[in-house]
């Protein structure tokens, strides 16, 4: 029989606070640009004068980034 308690715990250590900490940080980060890249498409009322055809495209870009930073944080836990 094979043990597989000590091959799992092996390839599943437990992380340094600080890693962890970074990984949360990742995280925020990943759904702060992913609600501002909303915000922005979908807010009537913006606060700031602009084409709403360059406030969809940067809310777009705004979206594709914080998939990339996710994409980034996966590659990097996981």
């Amino acid at each position: 029989m094979t043990n597989f308690n000590s091959n799992n715990s092996s390839n599943y250590r437990q992380k340094s606070p600080l890693k962890r900490f970074l990984s949360i940080l990742g995280l925020f980060m990943f759904g702060f640009y992913f609600v501002l890249g909303l915000l922005i498409i979908f807010w009537d009322n913006f606060p700031i004068e602009i084409n709403p055809t360059y406030k969809t495209i940067f809310g777009v870009v705004l979206i594709l980034y914080s998939f990339m930073r996710f994409v980034r944080l996966w590659q990097n836990n996981f």
